[in-house]
């Protein structure tokens, strides 16, 4: 059995929509939550800023003795995942492969729509990765760029985050998916808006629960599970700035008490 903690990280607030699907998936397991709110959002960034920004931030899971990460941010994985593969010898894992084999599964018409950020929609990483599973699929995207400063204000379930879904959704509905992809983890906290606005009859995928299932595989293939519960598994938090008021949204989401949320340097890292 392997006691060492799994790294997870994101530009902010949305990694804590895979965290919480990590939790249900293996609830023995200690992990390390970092933050980068100093420097959320990650979507308008270049891929070289996005490149550093991830490598600073599994450095400091590194430091934090991890046998395991997962880059729970879209945005970082379409730009880095590959270059962080390579780099670390450790397991690494991102979040869009898990996204796009749920939406290549789920749609029943063949019309699917991704929405992101700036960088995971440019990128067109969801696109390559449901093409590779299903060539006859259309896919439709669309950036949403006010979605995670609305999620990082604590607004998902908002007036204005209403208007705001139903603008940018307007384009996605006219093209008549049936499936829509929530691509980056700030969007899950947004579900119950974007339903709304959506309908019922359109499936929205979260990447989240097939990310904790895929790392559920590979710690298993390892033999790095953490099998047994002696002692309740410890969950830390920290940020790049102002951790105060990631503690206060952040275990609204979760449900569970966040009263020990550190600031870091991360450009130490």
């Amino acid at each position: 059995m392997d006691n060492r903690p799994i790294g997870v990280f994101d530009s902010g607030l949305g990694g804590l929509t895979v965290l919480k699907e990590i939790i249900k998936v293996l609830p023995n397991e200690n992990i390390v939550y970092f933050g980068d709110t100093a420097r959320v959002p990650y979507g308008p960034r270049s891929k070289e800023a996005i490149i550093k920004y991830t490598f600073q931030a599994i450095n400091f899971l590194m430091s934090k003795n991890v046998k395991a990460i997962v880059i729970a941010c879209n945005t970082a994985t379409a730009r880095s995942l590959k270059e962080a593969q390579s780099k670390y010898n450790i397991p690494i894992i991102g979040v869009i492969e898990a996204g796009a084999r749920t939406a290549a599964y789920s749609t029943k018409n063949k019309i699917v729509g991704v929405i992101g950020t700036e960088g995971t929609i440019s990128s067109k990483s969801y696109n390559v990765e449901i093409e590779k599973l299903d060539k006859d699929i259309k896919i439709v995207s669309k950036a949403c760029p006010l979605f995670v400063p609305i999620t990082e204000e604590g607004w998902a379930n908002t007036e204005v985050a209403y208007l705001t879904a139903k603008e940018y959704l307007k384009e996605l509905l006219d093209q008549g998916i049936d499936s829509l992809v929530l691509g980056c983890t700030h969007y899950p906290i947004l579900k119950r808006t974007i339903g709304k606005v959506v309908g019922e009859e359109i499936k929205l995928v979260n990447p989240a629960k097939e990310t904790a299932k895929d790392l559920y595989d590979i710690l298993g293939k390892q033999d790095i599970l953490r099998t047994v519960n002696k002692d309740n598994p410890i969950y830390e938090y920290y940020v790049s700035d102002i951790p105060e008021k990631f503690a206060s949204i952040g275990q609204q989401f979760l449900k569970r008490d966040m009263d020990d949320v550190k600031k870091i340097e991360i450009q130490k890292y």
